[in-house]
């Protein structure tokens, strides 16, 4: 057993608080529409450059079909947000800092539901249903039309592209909190086990979030 001087020498390490997880629906939900979003992604950059007129049009409905179930999601994470109040940011911020982070929420929000709304509306004009991988066909919200269907296209391509960025810019700004601000937001929406700290996981002892109860910080 180590004697006072010991313990006074070489103190015991401080246990970090752990951080505020969001709730598990929110978690499952926000995972799997990046998986499934990412998906899409692949599909269509798959299609374009695929031979064989068969496989681009395997690829063409699953990119359909996956971006249905990106839909489905997003309006699944609205719904909870309007049934349960979200958390508090898990950081203090500024008020520019708050007006940034709801924009960003926005846009992606919006975003995720536009471009699977576009490219459904330009499926029906080009003269196609939306069938979700065989086993259930959408109705359609459009009629078939050419002249609609090109200029579907180019701004289904655009919203694509933006909604990409938009996704890239929230993945860095989560590291940026990680890496640079030391705080724990992007913790509060990782998936770990029952119990685990925030340090087990990569949490910055630094961080005044870790701070422990008697003043000083995790080392």
């Amino acid at each position: 057993m180590p004697t006072a001087t010991q313990r006074d020498i070489h103190p015991p390490l401080l246990q970090p608080q752990p951080a505020e997880r969001h709730p598990i629906p929110v978690i499952v939900l926000h995972w799997a529409t990046a998986l499934i979003g990412l998906t899409v992604v692949v599909l269509a950059l798959m299609h374009e450059f695929a031979d064989g007129k068969l496989v681009r049009a395997v690829l063409l409905d699953g990119h359909r079909a996956f971006g249905v179930l990106v839909l489905a999601l997003t309006l699944g994470r609205l719904f909870f947000r309007v049934r349960h109040h979200p958390l508090p940011l898990a950081v203090s911020a500024s008020l520019l800092h708050r007006i940034a982070i709801g924009t960003m929420h926005l846009a992606l929000y919006g975003l995720l539901l536009a471009v699977p709304l576009l490219g459904w509306a330009l499926t029906n004009a080009q003269g196609h249903t939306v069938s979700l991988f065989g086993l259930l066909r959408l109705p359609a919200v459009v009629e078939g039309d050419p002249d609609l269907a090109d200029e579907l296209g180019e701004i289904h391509e655009w919203a694509a592209w933006l909604l990409i960025g938009a996704v890239a810019l929230h993945a860095a700004a989560a590291l940026w909190h990680h890496f640079i601000r030391r705080d724990p937001v992007l913790l509060s929406m990782l998936p770990r086990g029952r119990g685990m700290q925030s340090a087990d996981i990569g949490g910055l002892p630094d961080s005044p979030q870790f701070t422990s109860n008697t003043g000083g910080t995790s080392r």
